[in-house]
C-alpha cells in the first residue's frame, strides 16, 4: 500500500473540499516550503483529524502481544495436521523465537515451548530443506532445556536429518565440466565500473537532453546479458502486503502470512528463524546483525510509530527512512540550497546544459543535476534529493493528501518525543548518541518543518522514481516436486543510478534484485550510441497502447516508443488485441467491433453477441479457475483436472485459442497432473502454455524462460533425460541474459543438468 489506508485519504479528500477557496488557491500554487508550513496550520485548527488518525492506528497494532505465540502455534498445529506444510512453516514462523522466552516468562506452560520449533523442523523436512532444519534444532538445543519426553522426539528428529543429509549427499553428482552439454554459466563477467556513474558499466555515459533530461547512452556495443548496472538501494522499506491485521474488539489474528513475516526488514532475504525488534511486534530480522544495523540506523526511530507509519503507507515510511539515513545535516544543506536560488533543486533539468555544451565549457558532467563537485554521478543524497519531485504536476488534491500525511507524521514524532533522535541520525558511518529531547509544543520545531519539507518532496518523488524490488515467490502450496514461482513485490526503493533510466515499452534492458541489490543487464544487443532503456511496468506485449498510454500518466509525460508509436500512427489493432480477442461462438473466427455489439469477422456467419455478456462469460471462467486451484490446494487433484478440462471446453466456444487464458489453464494442468506424478501428461500440458506464451511474449522473453524452467523440471521428474538436456540448454540461455549466472533457477538448472550428465551412457542412449 503505497499511499495512506482508504480511509485518511477519504478524511483528506473532505477537508480539501471544505477549504475555504483563497486557502486552496494558495496550496495550490504553494513550494514545498510554503505547503508544509500551510499544513501545519491546517492541522492545527482540525484537532478532530488528529484524533480520527490515532484510532485508525488501532487497527494496525504492532506492540507485542505474548498471548499470540500460542494462538499462531495452534493454527499451525491445523495446517500441519492437514498436510499443509507450507502454511503451517508460515504460521510457526510468526511466532518469533525470543517472543516464546516472553510468553514462558509470563506463565507459558514449560512443557510447550520446544514442540513449536520441533513442529517447524519438522515442516521444513517435508519441505526438503534439510540445512534449515538442522539450524532450527541446534537453535533449539542452545535455548531450551528439555525434559526427557521432549528428548526422545529431538533424538528422533535428528536421526531423521541426518539420514536425509546421509541420502542427499549420496545422490548429489558432481558438477559437470566446463564445456558439457553446452557449458556451463556460471563464467565470471568481467566488469569495470564507470569513472563518473557510481555502479554503472564503464560502457555506459551519463547524457542529457531537453526532452529526455538525465539518461543513460551505451559508450559501445553491448551483448546480451551483459551487466550494465548494479547499484545498491539508497533506502528500502518492506511492503507489508494486503493482510494486516486490522482488529475491531476481539478479531483474531491474521492467519496469512505476508511479505513482513517472511523476508528480512533490513536486507530483504527470507526469514527462518526470525530475530524480532525488541519494542514492536512488526519488525523482524534475519540474524541479529541486521536487527543492530536496524536498530542504529533508523529503527529506534521508526519502532514507536510502527501503526501510524502502516496506517500512512509505504511512501511515507520510505520518505522518513531516507531523511533518516542520510542525516539531518546533508537534509538540512539540501534543503536551504533549495530556498536560495539553486535552480538546479528548484527545475534540475530545465536549468541544466546539454552535456556537449558542458563538455566544452571545461565541466564535464558537472552541469547534469545530482552530481558532486567533481562531476561525479553517485548512488548518494544528493543525487537522490535532484530527482524530479513533479511538485506542479501533481494534483492538488493528492499533493494536500501528501502535506497533511508528512506533518502528521512529524508531530507524532515531536509528540512522542523522538525530535532529538531524528535531529541526530547522521550518516551510517557517524551514529552518535541521540541528543536529550526538550519539551514538545503544538507547533512544529523549524528543524521538524525542514524534515518534514525533505519527506514531502521525496513522497511526491516516488511516483515517478519508486522502484518496486521484485523476488520469485512460490505460487500455491509449493509441496510438490514442481515448483511455481512468480515476480511478486517485495519492497519500495529508491535507486538514484537506476532512476536515470529512461522509459520504453519495448525496453532494451532487464532488471533483476537480490536482497537490495539491483542488478540492470541488457536484454539484447545494444549498439554504441543508443539509449538503454527500462520498462516502468506497462510492456507492448501485454497491454494495449490506449491502456499504456493511461498508466503512465502517473509518470506525467506521453510516451514516443517505438511500439506506441507504430500502434497510433497505423491504426492498426496490437497483437495483444487480436491474440486476446474473443471469437465468434458458432464459427470460432475472430469477433471485431468497438462497440457493445462485437460481429463475426466471417462474413458468412454474420453471429453478433454482446461484449458485456462475452466479458461476463469470461470473468465467470476465471471464477471456475480459481476453484479449481483452491481443490487442488486442499489436495483434491482429480476433482480439479475434471473442473480444469471443462474450464477448457467452454473457452474454446469464445476464446481465440492464442488468448493468454488459455496457456493459463494449459499450465495450471500441467501443475495438477505434476502434482499425481503424471510427468508425460504434464509435459504434454505445458508445451501448449510456452506456445502462447512464445506468441505473446516472444520466444527470449523473462515469461518464456520460467516456462521452460518448469518444463525441465517435469522433464527431470519424469527421466526424459535427452529432451530435459535440450530444455535446460534453452532455459539457461534465457534466464542468465535476465538474472545472470549466479541466480536460484540458474544454479538449480545447473544442478538438474550435473545429475542428468553422470547417468551411465546406456541409459542416455534409451532416453
Amino acid at each position: 500500500m503505497a499511499l495512506p489506508v482508504a480511509e485518511w485519504q477519504g478524511r483528506a479528500a473532505r477537508l480539501w473540499a471544505a477549504l475555504e477557496p483563497a486557502l486552496r488557491e494558495r496550496l495550490e500554487a504553494a513550494s514545498l516550503q510554503d505547503a508544509v508550513r500551510l499544513g501545519c496550520d491546517v492541522l492545527r485548527s482540525k484537532e478532530e483529524e488528529e484524533a480520527a488518525l490515532e484510532q485508525l492506528c488501532h487497527r494496525a497494532p504492532t506492540d507485542k502481544k505474548p498471548e499470540a505465540a500460542s494462538w499462531y502455534r495452534e493454527q499451525g498445529n491445523r495446517e500441519f495436521k492437514r498436510g499443509r506444510y507450507q502454511a503451517a512453516l508460515r504460521l510457526y514462523s510468526k511466532v518469533c523465537l525470543e517472543d516464546i522466552a516472553r510468553a514462558e516468562s509470563r506463565g507459558y506452560p514449560d512443557r510447550l515451548l520446544p514442540k513449536v520449533l520441533l513442529r517447524k523442523a519438522e515442516c521444513l523436512l517435508c519441505l526438503g530443506r534439510l540445512q534449515d532444519a538442522q539450524d532450527v534444532l541446534r537453535v533449539l538445543e542452545s535455548k531450551i532445556a528439555l525434559d526427557g519426553a521432549m528428548t526422545t522426539h529431538l533424538t528422533r528428529l535428528k536421526k531423521l536429518s541426518q539420514l536425509k543429509v546421509k541420502l542427499g549427499e549420496k545422490e548429489k553428482c558432481p558438477e559437470p565440466a566446463r564445456g558439457e552439454h553446452g557449458g556451463t554459466q556460471g563464467e565470471p563477467e568481467i566488469w569495470e565500473e564507470n569513472s563518473r556513474i557510481s555502479g554503472a558499466s564503464s560502457s555506459l555515459s551519463l547524457s542529457f537532453d531537453a526532452d529526455r533530461g538525465r539518461h543513460l547512452v551505451a559508450s559501445q556495443d553491448m551483448v546480451a546479458g551483459q551487466s550494465l548496472v548494479k547499484e545498491e538501494a539508497f533506502v528500502s522499506v518492506l511492503c507489508p502486503g494486503d493482510s494486516l491485521a486490522l482488529q475491531d474488539g476481539d478479531t483474531a489474528w491474521d492467519t496469512r502470512a505476508t511479505n513482513a513475516d517472511l523476508y528480512c526488514h533490513r536486507c530483504l532475504r527470507q526469514l527462518l528463524a526470525s530475530v524480532p525488534c525488541q519494542g514492536c511486534s512488526y519488525a523482524k530480522y534475519c540474524s541479529q546483525d541486521c536487527a543492530d544495523r536496524a536498530w542504529q540506523q533508523y529503527h529506534r526511530t521508526e519502532c514507536p510509530l510502527g501503526a501510524l507509519l502502516l496506517t500512512l503507507g509505504v511512501f511515507c515510511h520510505v520518505a522518513l527512512r531516507t531523511v533518516l539515513l542520510a542525516g539531518f545535516a546533508e537534509v538540512s544543506r539540501l534543503v536551504e540550497m533549495s530556498h536560495h536560488g539553486d535552480r538546479n533543486l528548484q527545475n534540475p533539468e530545465g536549468s541544466c546544459k546539454p552535456l556537449s555544451e558542458a563538455a566544452d565549457a571545461g565541466g564535464g558532467s558537472r552541469g547534469v543535476p545530482g552530481c558532486d563537485s567533481s562531476g561525479r554521478y553517485q548512488s548518494s543524497y544528493q543525487a537522490l534529493f535532484h530527482l524530479l519531485p513533479h511538485t506542479e504536476q501533481h494534483s492538488p488534491e493528492h499533493k494536500f493528501l501528501c502535506t497533511l500525511s508528512v506533518v502528521a507524521l512529524c508531530k507524532q514524532l515531536q509528540a512522542a518525543g523522538l525530535e532529538a533522535a531524528v535531529l541526530s541520525q547522521e550518516s551510517p558511518q557517524q551514529c552518535s548518541k541521540p541528543k536529550t529531547c526538550e519539551k514538545t509544543s503544538e507547533e512544529l520545531s523549524p528543524e521538524l518543518k525542514t524534515v518534514a519539507e525533505a519527506m514531502l518532496r521525496h513522497v511526491l518523488q516516488l511516483q515517478c522514481n519508486a522502484q518496486a524490488i521484485t523476488v520469485m515467490q512460490e505460487m500455491g502450496p509449493g509441496d510438490g516436486a514442481v515448483v511455481d514461482k512468480k515476480p511478486v513485490r517485495l519492497a519500495t526503493a529508491f535507486f538514484p543510478v537506476l532512476s536515470l533510466l529512461n522509459h520504453s515499452c519495448c525496453p532494451n534492458t532487464s532488471v533483476s534484485f537480490s536482497g537490495t541489490a539491483a542488478t540492470v543487464r541488457a536484454a539484447q544487443p545494444i549498439s554504441s550510441g543508443q539509449e538503454v532503456l527500462h520498462c516502468y511496468g506497462p510492456h507492448w506485449c501485454r497491454m494495449r497502447v490506449a491502456e499504456r498510454q493511461q498508466l503512465l500518466k502517473q509518470y506525467f509525460f506521453e510516451c514516443r516508443c517505438p511500439a506506441c508509436l507504430q500502434e497510433l500512427e497505423s491504426g492498426a489493432k496490437s497483437v495483444v488485441s487480436i491474440r486476446n480477442s474473443f471469437c465468434c461462438p458458432k464459427c470460432q473466427a475472430q469477433m471485431q467491433g468497438e462497440e457493445d455489439t462485437l460481429c463475426c469477422s466471417n462474413e458468412a456467419c454474420a453471429t453478433s453477441a454482446s461484449r458485456d455478456q462475452l466479458s461476463g462469460r469470461l470473468q465467470d471462467l476465471q471464477q471456475q479457475i480459481k476453484k479449481a486451484l483452491e481443490l487442488l490446494r486442499v489436495g483434491k487433484a482429480d476433482q480439479a483436472i475434471k473442473m480444469l478440462l471443462k474450464c477448457q471446453m467452454d473457452a474454446g466456444t469464445f476464446l481465440s485459442p492464442e488468448h493468454l487464458l488459455m496457456g493459463e489453464m494449459e499450465d495450471h494442468l500441467a501443475q495438477v497432473y505434476a502434482t499425481l506424478g503424471k510427468w508425460q501428461e504434464a509435459a504434454r500440458h505445458l508445451k501448449k502454455s510456452i506456445e502462447i506464451v512464445e506468441m505473446h511474449h516472444g520466444p527470449s522473453s523473462v515469461e518464456t524462460g520460467h516456462e521452460l524452467f518448469k518444463l525441465a523440471q517435469i522433464l527431470f521428474n519424469g527421466f526424459a533425460v535427452s529432451e530435459a538436456l535440450s530444455t535446460i540448454q534453452r532455459a539457461e540461455g534465457i534466464l542468465s541474459v535476465h538474472f545472470g549466472p549466479q541466480s536460484a533457477q540458474m544454479q538449480e538448472l545447473q544442478e538438474m543438468k550435473a545429475c542428468l550428465s553422470e547417468l551411465p551412457r546406456n541409459i542416455l542412449q534409451r532416453t
